[in-house]
C-alpha cells in the first residue's frame, strides 16, 4: 500500500504530539480507506510508542474500534504493528508475528492468518476483536510432535486467560462487549467442528448454549477459514452452511414431545418396579436429560428404558408408595 504523503487532513510529525491520543490519530483514516501516513510520520509515533499506555483504555477502544471495523483492518493491523504500537496495546496480537503454526510453512503465520480472518469478517466490533484475538493462545499452547506435527490444543481457553489477564487491562471494553469477546475466543472452533453425523439433540445442545451468540459465532467461523486450497476452502464454509441450516430446520420443526405416553408401566414391568412416587422421579430426570440435550425425544418406550439402566437412574430413588397411601 502507498504511503500518503503528509497534507493537512493528518498530523505532522513536529504536531502529532500534543497528547498520547495523538499517536493513534492516523487509525481511522487507515482503517477506512488504507491509504498510510508518510513513513516519517511512522517512525516518530514509533519513537514515541510507549506513550499509548497514557490513554485511558476505554477511550483506546473508543479510538480503535471503528477503525478496526472499516474496509481494511488488515491494514490498519499491519500499521500498529510496524509503528510499535501493537507491542504496547496488544503484546498478546503483537506475539503471533512471525509465529509458525507449521514448521517450515511462511502462509501458516499466524498473524497473517490473523489478518486474513479479520479481513474476511463481517464489521461489526465484536467480531473483529474476537478475529483479532481468537488465536493469542497460539503461542503459550504449540507442541511439536513426531513427523513434524504441530499441536495447540487448549489455546481457545488460554486464549481467554489471556484476554482476561491483560488485554482488558490495556483496550476497556463496555462490559457486554467484553463478555461476548470472551464467549467468541473460547468457541471459536466449535461451529467448525461440526459433522453430519451430529445427533439431533446434539445440534439442539450446540444452538440452545449458543443463542445468543450464534449469528456472531458464525460469522467468525466463516472468516476464520483460511486456507488457499479451494476444495478444502469449500468443504469447511459448506459445513458451516450445513450447520446452520439444520439448526434452522430443527428450530422451525415442532418439537416432539419428551417422553412417550404410557411409559410409567414400561418402566414398571422393564424394571420389575412397584407403582409409585419413583416412577414420577425417574420421569423427572430423563426428562432434565432431554432438557440439556442429552436424550432423544419422541422415540419408542424401550429407548428410554434402556437409558434408565445404562445411566444408573435409579440410584438414589427411593421407593416410595403412591401419595395418599
Amino acid at each position: 500500500m502507498p504511503a500518503v504523503s503528509s497534507d493537512d487532513s493528518q498530523p505532522s510529525v513536529h504536531t502529532a504530539f500534543d497528547g498520547p491520543e495523538a499517536l493513534l490519530e492516523p487509525a481511522s483514516r487507515i482503517g477506512a480507506t488504507g491509504e498510510l501516513p508518510d513513513a516519517a510520520l511512522t517512525q516518530r509515533i514509533a519513537e514515541h510508542a510507549a506513550g499509548v499506555r497514557e490513554i485511558d483504555p476505554a477511550r483506546v477502544y473508543e479510538l480503535l474500534t471503528p477503525a478496526l471495523c472499516g474496509r481494511h483492518p488488515h491494514t490498519l493491523l499491519q500499521w500498529l504493528c510496524d509503528a510499535g504500537l501493537l507491542a504496547h496495546l496488544l503484546p498478546e496480537l503483537e506475539a503471533t508475528v512471525a509465529f509458525s503454526q507449521e514448521g517450515g510453512r511462511r502462509h501458516k503465520d499466524v498473524w497473517d492468518h490473523t489478518k486474513t480472518v479479520v479481513r474476511q469478517s463481517v464489521p461489526r466490533p465484536v467480531v473483529r476483536w474476537a478475529a483479532a484475538l481468537h488465536d493469542i493462545g497460539k503461542v503459550t499452547t504449540r507442541r511439536f510432535l513426531e513427523g513434524g506435527k504441530v499441536t495447540f490444543h487448549g489455546h481457545a481457553e488460554e486464549g481467554v486467560r489471556m484476554f482476561r489477564r491483560g488485554v482488558v487491562r490495556r483496550i476497556g471494553f463496555p462490559e457486554p462487549e467484553r463478555a461476548r469477546v470472551e464467549i467468541l475466543i473460547l468457541h471459536h472452533l466449535r461451529a467448525g467442528q461440526y459433522e453430519p453425523s451430529w445427533t439431533d439433540s446434539a445440534v439442539r445442545r450446540f444452538h440452545r448454549e449458543m443463542e445468543p451468540f450464534l449469528v456472531d459465532l458464525l460469522d467468525l467461523s466463516r472468516a476464520d477459514v483460511t486456507s488457499r486450497r479451494p476444495g478444502k476452502r469449500q468443504r469447511c464454509l459448506r459445513g458451516i452452511a450445513a450447520l446452520s441450516e439444520r439448526i434452522d430446520a430443527l428450530a422451525a420443526a415442532v418439537k416432539p414431545k419428551p417422553l412417550p405416553a404410557g411409559l410409567g408401566k414400561v418402566l414398571m414391568t422393564g424394571l420389575s418396579l412397584p407403582p409409585g412416587r419413583h416412577i414420577g422421579v425417574l420421569r423427572e430426570k430423563l426428562e432434565a436429560l432431554y432438557e440439556r440435550g442429552d436424550l432423544e425425544g419422541g422415540r419408542d418406550s424401550d429407548y428410554y428404558l434402556d437409558v434408565v439402566r445404562e445411566r444408573g437412574l435409579m440410584d438414589g430413588v427411593a421407593l416410595e408408595p403412591p401419595r395418599g397411601f
